[in-house]
């Protein structure tokens, strides 16, 4: 039996203008939502993540602690649980799935909250990576709900560098003899494997490989981290679903609808939360230059680099003490203050 709930959002006109009908938002709820409704905390998923795996951070003395705040937790559009390539019906499966953009997730979010669980405002966005993307996206489109942000490793435009790095991820993924006419006829393993290598050069940072640091994640070697970290993550995700999260992902731009024209300064500019983006040092997808350029254009804004060797993966320090301690102090000191 599934462990979530599920909003059907109807026919919904998206961003592309393509009409995707019945869509089913994916979510699931920790915590009690108090009387007057001012706990609520909205918690998204990642690229390729799904809501069981940021459970770990859903804990009593945690930044989000169930304890004290009702948090939710909506699965994006593409991880396999929402509305996704793999459990499309025809004549928009096959190629033909008709792609969200993070504008649309958050959109498709706002309505589920309100209409499903009655919440008009959200006392915190918390978000890492795609998450910390979406949270940054929450602050501009729907300034006067959202009370706090926390943008963890993420950026709410996609830096152009890391745009290219999904097109050799998506290369390395469809050159499996599997894809045919825009579509994985079969579960492509090779392909797959491939996505896990690449994928592996950007996760982490070039000195968390030079100082050996895959051994804290119970990795004998290089080649068994590639394999049973990076191989393995992606062998069990639907490779026509993690294609269409690269589609978002790669269209991730807050000022890119009407109300902002592609201003992004305009777009940014209207986020009236306090917001505390803490990027990696040494992040590869979302650098901390990037993360440092769009603070500047927002009113509230503070800036708290991860003081870590850990890259991207700092932002999501399950298995990493030292940068989880650190992120949690500066997250507890911001929603302190």
């Amino acid at each position: 039996m599934a462990d979530y709930q599920t909003f059907d959002s109807g026919n919904v006109v998206l961003q592309s203008g393509l009409t995707y009908r019945g869509v089913k938002l994916a979510y699931k709820t920790y915590g009690k939502l108090n009387a007057d409704k001012s706990n609520a905390v909205l918690y998204p998923t990642s690229f390729g993540a799904q809501h069981t795996d940021g459970e770990w951070l859903i804990k009593e003395g945690s930044v989000i602690d169930p304890s004290k705040y009702f948090i939710v937790v909506p699965n994006m559009f593409g991880n396999g649980l929402s509305s996704s390539p793999s459990n499309t019906v025809s004549p928009f499966d096959r190629g033909r799935y008709p792609n969200f953009t993070l504008v649309d997730n958050v959109n498709i979010q706002e309505r589920m909250l309100r209409e499903a669980l009655g919440i008009e405002r959200l006392a915190l966005v918390y978000g890492f990576s795609m998450g910390g993307q979406q949270a940054l996206h929450w602050g501009a489109m729907f300034p006067e709900k959202v009370g706090k942000i926390v943008a963890i490793c993420a950026t709410a435009k996609l830096p152009v560098h890391t745009h290219v790095m999904f097109e050799g991820v998506k290369a390395a993924l469809t050159a499996d003899s599997s894809w045919q006419d825009g579509w994985f006829a079969t579960h492509p393993v090779r392909g797959l494997r491939a996505m896990g290598r690449v994928y592996a050069g950007w996760g982490f940072s070039q000195a968390f490989y030079r100082e050996e640091l895959y051994g804290k994640l119970d990795a004998s070697s290089i080649e068994d981290f590639l394999v049973s970290h990076y191989e393995a993550r992606f062998l069990k995700r639907n490779a026509n679903d993690l294609i269409a999260m690269i589609w978002t992902v790669q269209q991730a731009d807050v000022s890119r609808q009407q109300r902002f024209g592609g201003d992004l300064a305009a777009a940014l500019g209207a986020v009236r939360a306090p917001v505390l983006a803490m990027p990696s040092e040494t992040d590869l997808f979302f650098p901390l230059e990037d993360v440092r350029r769009e603070v500047v254009l927002m009113p509230d804004a503070r800036l708290s680099p991860i003081p870590s060797v850990w890259g991207h993966r700092a932002g999501n320090p399950q298995s990493n003490p030292e940068d989880a301690e650190f992120i949690a102090r500066e997250v507890k000191a911001f929603l302190a203050a």
